[in-house]
């Protein structure tokens, strides 16, 4: 058995006394485990760091075994190590995708808003908004996607404020009634019609962190989230001056 394809490191383990055995996303074969041999190396350990982009040439005699990677450096993405938050971000992706992902299922979109993710955090851009999307996203290809089309009470498409922590679905101030302090926040980063924009980026990801600790994790991983998202999250609302609000 054998492929070539290109894939991002995500996850990197060491394998006896000079191999590595590294997790990568690719488009085609999803999240794919093999052993580098030498990988341990000072040469070749720094093309093998979670955020470098690889060109993969994987072999197994068996399509079920864990095979051994051939790899050549495409982008190192280096610039993810040099700046802490850039690092928490990268560190979080990594430890999301290892949580969740199933080995060898496919997700192109959610592999290539993760590369999109990836270059704009090294590129030092405004990146939390898309990282915010990027969650969304996960939620979605996991089967635990929200519903912030309309309404779930009224059927109405505007003046949603608030998201059903049970369903996910949006609801409108008229429709939260006396149950309005009982959901969440809908910030306008996701379509709500709230005008508290200090605090969208937090509501935000106050209602991803929700649904990816107490439906994702729960439900189809039966474990908390790995400590690096909420490591991220805190970083992210100190860099804008507020106490976050952590799910």
């Amino acid at each position: 058995m054998e492929w070539q394809a290109e894939g991002t490191v995500i996850g990197r383990r060491l394998h006896g006394e000079t191999a590595v055995i590294i997790d990568v996303l690719t488009l085609e074969h999803g999240r794919h485990a093999g052993v580098v041999p030498g990988g341990s190396s000072q040469r070749r350990s720094a093309m093998l760091q979670p955020g470098a982009r690889l060109d993969l040439r994987w072999r197994a005699r068996q399509s079920d075994q864990l095979g051994t990677f051939a790899v050549e450096p495409l982008r190192l993405r280096s610039g993810l190590m040099t700046d802490p938050t850039a690092l928490a971000g990268l560190n979080a992706i990594c430890a999301l995708l290892l949580f969740v992902l199933p080995e060898r299922d496919p997700h192109p979109q959610l592999a290539a808003r993760t590369e999109a993710l990836l270059d704009l955090i090294e590129g030092g851009g405004d990146w939390a908004p898309l990282y915010l999307q990027w969650e969304m996203s996960l939620l979605d290809e996991m089967g635990f996607g929200l519903d912030l089309s309309a309404c779930a009470v009224t059927g109405a498409r505007e003046g949603l404020a608030y998201v059903s922590p049970r369903s996910g679905r949006a609801v409108s101030r008229a429709g939260a009634g006396e149950w309005a302090d009982r959901l969440l926040p809908l910030p306008a980063l996701m379509g709500g019609a709230g005008d508290n924009r200090g605090r969208d980026l937090a509501e935000g990801l106050a209602i991803t962190g929700h649904f990816l600790e107490h439906r994702l994790a729960a439900e189809l991983v039966g474990r908390h989230l790995p400590a690096a998202r909420a490591r991220l999250v805190r970083r992210l609302e100190a860099g804008r001056g507020r106490t976050p609000d952590l799910p």
